[in-house]
């Protein structure tokens, strides 16, 4: 099974965080989507008929285009790939944009998931986060979605930032679960280079992220949800039994995708490309009959370490087993002798054929994962 991603590369105002790439200016909103119709055309191929069982609009901020715009593009995905009749098909949205209207032809035209990018409940972090929303529009968007009918809604929140008090954040959990939402996507807040709030901290006209702040916010989120019956299936996702996200699931599984879209990543399980990222250099390009993309071929080591990467932040962690059946038997040796460090201090843990991360060591994913690397 084989998933389709699709950037919307359009914002109304940009977060002071977000270094995705959008912009702000929507005057090219329609040659884009007529761009992307014709890049489903030209990328027929690459998933080689595979069945699609998710499709995931991103961005940005795809809830900016009409459903008629979305709906055309559904459509034109299903009468080109092999889309599953129960496909998992996810729209990202921001609360300002989901009017009752709005989520009923949403509804109506094949959207069954909602990623609602809510990231506070609280005026304060919004503000401060340069948001679109109110904490009220938060809040009637998640109740309105599910008064329409839709169960499958995951909601984004953001943690360790300057303005959200251990209070606060877990004002913002307990709210999440009280709205019975059955999957969130939490982030620690970071501060990506070349962004507006890189700028603003050097600057000195905002204060400095705080990485202990953060990591106690990650461990109240974890007991919290825990003790909520969250299963906590992915580093920074949580979801009650049976709602796990499909779409992202199969990037950690290391199944194929096709990335469609300025910026969009595709994989096809021995080389990894990418489309340029640049609004106006992709619509040309693709209006002359050619994706423009770069393009990475995997080597055995690269493919290794991708796969520590993804499967050591999952619940599911690191199959001995199949690495050693993918990657050879020095690859598997190699894996078990590099964690033995971490299983003394507790971070990872051995279990038949699994090595996973504790949850100690969940603070430490990304700094584990490098240490278990080939070079």
């Amino acid at each position: 099974m084989a998933g389709i991603y699709i950037h919307i590369p359009f914002c109304k105002q940009a977060c002071y965080y977000c270094n995705f790439h959008f912009s702000t200016s929507l005057s090219q909103q329609e040659a884009m989507v007529n761009s992307l119709l014709q890049e489903i055309t030209l990328q027929k191929d690459y998933l080689a008929q595979e069945p699609v069982q998710t499709v995931y609009f991103g961005g940005g901020t795809p809830s900016l285009l009409t459903t008629a715009q979305l709906t055309a593009l559904l459509s034109h995905l299903r009468n080109t790939f092999a889309i599953t009749a129960d496909a998992e098909i996810t729209l990202e949205a921001n609360p300002d944009d989901l009017t009752p209207e709005k989520l009923a032809d949403l509804k109506a035209g094949g959207i069954n998931r909602l990623s609602i990018g809510v990231q506070s409940f609280h005026e304060e972090d919004l503000t401060w986060m340069n948001r679109a929303h109110d904490s009220r529009q938060a809040l009637d968007c998640i109740r309105e979605a599910q008064a329409l009918g839709f169960q499958n809604i995951t909601i984004d929140l953001i943690y360790g930032g300057p303005t959200l008090t251990d209070e606060g954040w877990e004002q913002n959990v307990k709210q999440a679960i009280t709205l019975g939402v059955p999957h969130l996507s939490c982030y620690a807040l970071t501060v990506e280079p070349g962004t507006a709030l890189d700028q603003f901290i050097r600057k000195k006209k905002m204060a400095a992220t705080d990485p202990d702040k953060a990591a106690q916010h990650f461990e109240m989120l974890m007991e919290w949800l825990g003790e909520a019956g969250y299963e906590h299936y992915e580093i920074s996702n949580f979801a009650l039994p049976e709602w796990h996200s499909r779409h992202n699931s199969s990037y950690w599984q290391g199944r194929h995708y096709l990335g469609l879209g300025p910026s969009a990543h595709s994989f096809n399980g021995h080389s990894r490309q990418w489309n340029i990222a640049n609004n106006a250099q992709y619509i040309k390009s693709i209006t002359a009959g050619s994706v423009p993309f770069e393009i990475e071929t995997l080597t055995k080591a690269m493919q290794f370490n991708e796969y520590i990467m993804t499967a050591l932040r999952t619940s599911a962690g690191c199959n001995l087993e199949w690495v050693a059946e993918k990657f050879g038997a020095e690859a598997a040796v190699h894996l078990l002798a590099h964690s033995e460090p971490f299983i003394r201090m507790g971070r990872m843990e051995h279990t038949g054929e699994i090595l996973r991360l504790t949850k100690a060591g969940r603070l430490f994913a990304d700094g584990i994962a490098g240490d278990l690397f080939i070079i």
